[in-house]
């Protein structure tokens, strides 16, 4: 297992769990024995990995990789997360970069924290991590007279047949990950 420890890195240097050790090993399996994946995965890592229990029976794979390597992780995404489907079969494979929300600075306190840092963009850039290769094309937010709300997401219909069996999958894991209720939906396209 030693050799599979580079590709995983986690902060203040806590050790791996025995799932996310696993997860390592299947990611430099496919360095090693995956020839279109193995110069991509050569400097790739990853920082934890969860099983979920998702809608049903089902489970789901979510994998945190760091915030700087997530176009290197976009360019391969596809293909590596059908690679990591046939190694964990019968789980959804999801791979979301680690971002890290930051608290309003104090009043009066000279120091401004960024846009991307704040709850509700990191909520949305997790969403669109959750839902990709798939891209959002329409929101709704339904508001009930209870207080409750539920958000509906339009995704593109061309990715249709990529992400439709995962929907159930999408909003198990951004509800676990946010507490926020969400509906997956394709956009209902008029032919006249």
């Amino acid at each position: 297992m030693f050799t599979a420890r580079k590709k995983i890195q986690k902060d203040k240097g806590l050790e791996p769990t025995e799932f996310e050790e696993t997860v390592a090993q299947a990611f430099f399996d496919l360095e090693n024995n995956n020839q279109e994946l193995k110069s991509d995965l050569k400097d790739l890592y990853i920082n934890s990995a969860v099983q979920m229990d998702v809608a049903g029976n089902r489970k789901a794979v979510v994998v945190h990789i760091p915030y700087r390597l997530r176009k290197a992780y976009r360019k391969i995404h596809v293909r590596l997360v059908r690679e990591l489907e046939k190694k964990f079969s019968g789980k959804d494979v999801i791979l979301i970069a680690t971002r890290r929300i930051l608290r309003p600075p104090k009043k009066g306190s000279a120091v401004v924290r960024p846009r991307s840092r704040t709850l509700t963009a990191v909520h949305d850039a997790t969403l669109e991590d959750v839902v990709y290769p798939a891209e959002i094309v329409g929101k709704r937010v339904r508001y009930h007279l209870d207080g409750s709300k539920i958000i509906k997401i339009f995704l593109d219909p061309k990715e249709r047949n990529n992400t439709e069996y995962k929907l159930e999958t999408f909003s198990g894991v951004y509800r676990k990950l946010c507490g926020k209720d969400v509906v997956f939906e394709y956009p209902v396209t008029e032919s006249a």
